[in-house]
Protein backbone atom coordinates (compact mmCIF):
# COMPACT_ATOMS: atom_id res chain seq x y z
CA UNK A 1 0.00 0.00 0.00
CA UNK A 2 2.85 2.40 0.73
CA UNK A 3 4.32 1.62 -2.69
CA UNK A 4 0.94 2.28 -4.30
CA UNK A 5 0.54 5.58 -2.46
CA UNK A 6 4.01 6.72 -3.50
CA UNK A 7 3.22 6.14 -7.18
CA UNK A 8 -0.20 7.81 -6.80
CA UNK A 9 1.48 10.83 -5.22
CA UNK A 10 4.41 11.11 -7.65
CA UNK A 11 2.34 10.12 -10.73
CA UNK A 12 5.49 8.49 -12.03
CA UNK A 13 7.07 5.08 -11.36
CA UNK A 14 10.63 6.32 -11.68
CA UNK A 15 10.24 9.16 -9.18
CA UNK A 16 8.33 6.90 -6.79
CA UNK A 17 11.06 4.26 -7.01
CA UNK A 18 13.71 6.88 -6.19
CA UNK A 19 11.66 8.03 -3.19
CA UNK A 20 11.24 4.46 -1.96
CA UNK A 21 14.88 3.51 -2.69
CA UNK A 22 13.77 0.70 -5.00
CA UNK A 23 14.54 -0.15 -8.58
CA UNK A 24 11.79 0.75 -10.98
CA UNK A 25 11.30 -2.86 -12.21
CA UNK A 26 10.86 -4.03 -8.60
CA UNK A 27 8.25 -1.35 -7.91
CA UNK A 28 6.40 -2.02 -11.17
CA UNK A 29 6.31 -5.74 -10.46
CA UNK A 30 4.99 -5.22 -6.91
CA UNK A 31 2.12 -3.05 -8.11
CA UNK A 32 1.34 -5.34 -11.02
CA UNK A 33 1.03 -8.17 -8.49
CA UNK A 34 -1.30 -5.97 -6.45
CA UNK A 35 -3.54 -5.34 -9.45
CA UNK A 36 -3.62 -9.03 -10.28
CA UNK A 37 -4.52 -9.87 -6.68
CA UNK A 38 -7.50 -7.49 -6.81
CA UNK A 39 -8.41 -8.26 -10.40
CA UNK A 40 -8.55 -4.50 -10.96
CA UNK A 41 -6.56 -1.95 -12.94
CA UNK A 42 -5.41 0.75 -10.54
CA UNK A 43 -3.29 2.86 -12.90
CA UNK A 44 -3.49 4.12 -16.45
CA UNK A 45 0.13 4.04 -17.58
CA UNK A 46 1.22 6.81 -19.93
CA UNK A 47 4.68 7.49 -21.34
CA UNK A 48 5.57 10.11 -18.76
CA UNK A 49 2.73 10.04 -16.28
CA UNK A 50 0.45 7.53 -14.59
CA UNK A 51 -3.07 8.39 -13.46
CA UNK A 52 -5.46 6.57 -11.17
CA UNK A 53 -8.48 4.72 -12.48
CA UNK A 54 -11.79 4.92 -10.59
CA UNK A 55 -10.78 1.75 -8.74
CA UNK A 56 -7.41 3.34 -8.03
CA UNK A 57 -9.04 6.47 -6.58
CA UNK A 58 -11.19 4.34 -4.29
CA UNK A 59 -8.23 2.22 -3.21
CA UNK A 60 -6.09 5.31 -2.55
CA UNK A 61 -8.61 6.60 -0.03
CA UNK A 62 -8.76 3.26 1.77
CA UNK A 63 -4.99 2.75 1.60
CA UNK A 64 -4.35 6.15 3.19
CA UNK A 65 -6.64 5.25 6.08
CA UNK A 66 -5.13 1.79 6.56
CA UNK A 67 -1.51 2.93 6.35
CA UNK A 68 -2.21 5.82 8.74
CA UNK A 69 -3.82 3.50 11.26
CA UNK A 70 -1.01 0.95 10.91
CA UNK A 71 1.68 3.58 11.52
CA UNK A 72 -0.22 4.93 14.49
CA UNK A 73 -0.68 1.47 16.00
CA UNK A 74 3.00 0.68 15.54
CA UNK A 75 4.01 3.94 17.24
CA UNK A 76 1.67 3.33 20.18
CA UNK A 77 2.90 -0.23 20.65
CA UNK A 78 6.51 0.97 20.83
CA UNK A 79 5.84 3.51 23.58
CA UNK A 80 6.96 2.46 27.07
CA UNK A 81 3.95 1.46 29.17
CA UNK A 82 4.53 4.19 31.74
CA UNK A 83 5.38 6.97 29.27
CA UNK A 84 2.95 9.84 28.77
CA UNK A 85 3.75 10.58 25.16
CA UNK A 86 2.52 10.01 21.66
CA UNK A 87 0.10 11.55 19.20
CA UNK A 88 -3.37 12.88 19.96
CA UNK A 89 -5.74 13.01 16.98
CA UNK A 90 -8.81 15.21 17.32
CA UNK A 91 -11.44 15.86 14.67
CA UNK A 92 -13.30 19.12 15.05
CA UNK A 93 -16.00 21.11 13.38
CA UNK A 94 -15.02 24.69 12.65
CA UNK A 95 -15.63 26.52 15.92
CA UNK A 96 -13.98 29.14 18.08
CA UNK A 97 -14.28 26.63 20.95
CA UNK A 98 -11.17 24.86 19.63
CA UNK A 99 -9.23 27.45 21.64
CA UNK A 100 -10.28 25.65 24.84
CA UNK A 101 -8.80 22.40 23.56
CA UNK A 102 -5.64 24.25 22.53
CA UNK A 103 -5.25 25.65 26.05
CA UNK A 104 -5.45 22.18 27.56
CA UNK A 105 -3.03 20.68 25.04
CA UNK A 106 -0.56 23.54 25.58
CA UNK A 107 -0.61 22.87 29.32
CA UNK A 108 -0.15 19.12 28.78
CA UNK A 109 2.78 19.73 26.44
CA UNK A 110 4.50 21.83 29.07
CA UNK A 111 4.25 18.88 31.46
CA UNK A 112 4.77 16.08 28.96
CA UNK A 113 7.01 17.09 26.07
CA UNK A 114 6.36 13.85 24.20
CA UNK A 115 2.68 14.63 23.46
CA UNK A 116 1.94 15.82 19.93
CA UNK A 117 -1.39 17.26 18.85
CA UNK A 118 -3.07 16.80 15.47
CA UNK A 119 -6.40 18.41 14.56
CA UNK A 120 -8.46 17.81 11.43
CA UNK A 121 -11.41 20.01 10.49
CA UNK A 122 -14.53 18.71 8.81
CA UNK A 123 -18.26 18.25 9.09
CA UNK A 124 -19.96 15.75 11.40
CA UNK A 125 -20.32 13.01 8.79
CA UNK A 126 -16.64 13.10 7.80
CA UNK A 127 -15.39 13.30 11.37
CA UNK A 128 -17.51 10.53 12.86
CA UNK A 129 -16.59 8.21 9.98
CA UNK A 130 -12.91 8.63 10.86
CA UNK A 131 -13.61 8.32 14.58
CA UNK A 132 -15.47 5.05 13.98
CA UNK A 133 -12.47 3.72 12.03
CA UNK A 134 -10.08 4.51 14.87
CA UNK A 135 -8.30 7.36 13.08
CA UNK A 136 -9.24 9.91 15.77
CA UNK A 137 -9.04 9.74 19.54
CA UNK A 138 -11.76 12.35 20.05
CA UNK A 139 -14.12 14.56 18.09
CA UNK A 140 -15.57 17.98 18.83
CA UNK A 141 -18.93 17.92 17.05
CA UNK A 142 -21.43 20.73 16.44
CA UNK A 143 -25.17 20.25 16.66
CA UNK A 144 -27.06 17.04 17.35
CA UNK A 145 -25.01 13.91 18.00
CA UNK A 146 -26.05 10.26 18.16
CA UNK A 147 -24.98 9.88 21.76
CA UNK A 148 -25.84 6.18 21.88
CA UNK A 149 -22.78 5.42 19.74
CA UNK A 150 -20.21 7.23 21.86
CA UNK A 151 -18.96 8.21 25.24
CA UNK A 152 -19.55 11.93 25.36
CA UNK A 153 -19.27 15.19 27.25
CA UNK A 154 -21.76 17.96 26.55
CA UNK A 155 -19.91 21.27 26.52
CA UNK A 156 -21.06 24.62 27.92
CA UNK A 157 -20.14 26.46 24.73
CA UNK A 158 -22.47 27.74 22.03
CA UNK A 159 -21.61 29.39 18.73
CA UNK A 160 -23.75 32.10 17.19
CA UNK A 161 -25.10 31.90 13.65
CA UNK A 162 -25.06 34.83 11.27
CA UNK A 163 -24.00 36.02 7.85
CA UNK A 164 -20.55 36.94 6.56
CA UNK A 165 -20.57 39.49 3.74
CA UNK A 166 -18.71 42.37 2.15
CA UNK A 167 -18.92 45.69 4.00
CA UNK A 168 -20.47 47.28 0.91
CA UNK A 169 -23.16 44.58 0.52
CA UNK A 170 -26.80 45.82 0.68
CA UNK A 171 -27.41 44.01 4.00
CA UNK A 172 -24.14 45.04 5.63
CA UNK A 173 -25.61 48.03 7.45
CA UNK A 174 -28.05 45.94 9.49
CA UNK A 175 -27.39 45.19 13.15
CA UNK A 176 -29.40 41.94 12.92
CA UNK A 177 -30.87 39.84 10.14
CA UNK A 178 -34.00 37.70 9.91
CA UNK A 179 -34.38 34.80 7.45
CA UNK A 180 -36.65 36.82 5.16
CA UNK A 181 -33.78 39.24 4.53
CA UNK A 182 -31.93 36.43 2.73
CA UNK A 183 -34.78 35.06 0.62
CA UNK A 184 -33.75 35.29 -3.02
CA UNK A 185 -30.25 36.55 -2.18
CA UNK A 186 -27.13 34.77 -3.50
CA UNK A 187 -26.23 32.35 -0.72
CA UNK A 188 -23.04 30.46 0.09
CA UNK A 189 -23.85 27.51 2.35
CA UNK A 190 -21.98 24.76 4.14
CA UNK A 191 -22.66 21.21 2.97
CA UNK A 192 -24.09 20.37 6.39
CA UNK A 193 -26.87 22.96 6.14
CA UNK A 194 -28.26 21.52 2.90
CA UNK A 195 -30.94 18.95 3.54
CA UNK A 196 -31.17 19.78 7.27
CA UNK A 197 -34.91 19.83 8.05
CA UNK A 198 -34.44 21.86 11.24
CA UNK A 199 -32.55 24.60 9.39
CA UNK A 200 -35.12 24.60 6.58
CA UNK A 201 -37.88 25.09 9.16
CA UNK A 202 -36.06 27.98 10.79
CA UNK A 203 -35.32 29.61 7.43
CA UNK A 204 -39.01 29.45 6.52
CA UNK A 205 -38.38 28.03 3.07
CA UNK A 206 -36.44 25.00 1.77
CA UNK A 207 -32.91 25.96 0.80
CA UNK A 208 -33.35 23.81 -2.30
CA UNK A 209 -35.50 26.59 -3.76
CA UNK A 210 -33.09 29.39 -2.93
CA UNK A 211 -30.38 31.10 -4.96
CA UNK A 212 -27.42 28.97 -3.80
CA UNK A 213 -24.39 30.18 -5.73
CA UNK A 214 -21.79 28.03 -3.94
CA UNK A 215 -21.25 25.52 -1.13
CA UNK A 216 -18.26 25.02 1.15
CA UNK A 217 -16.87 22.78 3.86
CA UNK A 218 -14.18 25.17 5.15
CA UNK A 219 -15.28 28.70 5.96
CA UNK A 220 -11.96 30.30 5.00
CA UNK A 221 -12.67 29.41 1.39
CA UNK A 222 -16.21 30.75 1.75
CA UNK A 223 -14.85 34.03 3.14
CA UNK A 224 -12.82 34.51 -0.04
CA UNK A 225 -15.97 33.98 -2.09
CA UNK A 226 -17.74 36.61 0.02
CA UNK A 227 -14.82 39.03 -0.34
CA UNK A 228 -15.08 38.66 -4.12
CA UNK A 229 -18.76 39.62 -3.95
CA UNK A 230 -20.19 36.19 -4.79
CA UNK A 231 -22.83 36.29 -2.07
CA UNK A 232 -23.75 35.90 1.59
CA UNK A 233 -22.12 33.19 3.70
CA UNK A 234 -24.20 31.55 6.43
CA UNK A 235 -21.66 30.67 9.09
CA UNK A 236 -20.72 30.87 12.75
CA UNK A 237 -19.27 33.88 14.50
CA UNK A 238 -15.56 34.27 15.31
CA UNK A 239 -14.33 31.89 12.61
CA UNK A 240 -13.16 34.73 10.35
CA UNK A 241 -11.51 37.80 11.84
CA UNK A 242 -13.22 40.68 10.06
CA UNK A 243 -11.40 43.56 11.75
CA UNK A 244 -9.36 45.43 9.19
CA UNK A 245 -10.84 43.41 6.31
CA UNK A 246 -13.50 44.06 3.68
CA UNK A 247 -15.88 41.70 5.47
CA UNK A 248 -18.46 42.05 8.23
CA UNK A 249 -20.41 39.50 10.27
CA UNK A 250 -24.08 40.21 11.08
CA UNK A 251 -25.89 37.89 13.56
CA UNK A 252 -29.47 36.65 13.29
CA UNK A 253 -32.44 37.97 15.21
CA UNK A 254 -33.71 36.23 17.24
CA UNK A 255 -30.32 34.83 18.13
CA UNK A 256 -29.61 31.39 16.68
CA UNK A 257 -26.93 29.30 18.35
CA UNK A 258 -25.54 25.80 18.07
CA UNK A 259 -24.20 23.62 20.87
CA UNK A 260 -21.37 21.14 20.78
CA UNK A 261 -20.40 17.77 22.17
CA UNK A 262 -17.04 16.12 22.80
CA UNK A 263 -17.17 12.42 21.90
CA UNK A 264 -14.98 9.31 21.80
CA UNK A 265 -15.56 5.65 20.96
CA UNK A 266 -17.09 3.37 23.53
CA UNK A 267 -14.91 0.57 24.90
CA UNK A 268 -11.78 2.00 23.30
CA UNK A 269 -8.53 1.53 25.19
CA UNK A 270 -7.01 4.99 25.40
CA UNK A 271 -3.31 5.77 25.23
CA UNK A 272 -1.65 7.39 28.25
CA UNK A 273 -1.63 10.72 26.39
CA UNK A 274 -5.35 10.43 25.59
CA UNK A 275 -6.16 9.51 29.21
CA UNK A 276 -4.26 12.56 30.51
CA UNK A 277 -5.97 14.80 27.98
CA UNK A 278 -9.46 13.53 28.82
CA UNK A 279 -8.80 13.94 32.54
CA UNK A 280 -7.55 17.50 32.02
CA UNK A 281 -10.40 18.37 29.67
CA UNK A 282 -13.02 17.08 32.11
CA UNK A 283 -11.51 19.13 34.95
CA UNK A 284 -11.34 22.23 32.74
CA UNK A 285 -14.99 21.97 31.65
CA UNK A 286 -16.31 21.26 35.15
CA UNK A 287 -14.51 24.36 36.38
CA UNK A 288 -16.22 26.71 33.91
Amino acid sequence: MEYFLAVAREQNFSRAADYLHLTQPTLSRQLKDLEEEFGKTLFLRGKRKVTLTEDGIYFRRRAEEIVSLAHRTEAEMKHPDDAVSGDLYIGAGETDAIRHIAKIVADLQRRYEGIHFHVVSGDTEDLTERLDKGLFDFCLLLGDVDQSKYEYMELPFRDRWGVLMRKDAPLAGRERLVPEDLWGKPLILSRQILGNARVDKWFGKPFSGQNIVATYNLVFNASIMAAEGMGYVLTLDKLIHTQGSDLVFVPFEPEQTIGMTFVWKKYRTQSKAAEKFLEAFGSYVSGL
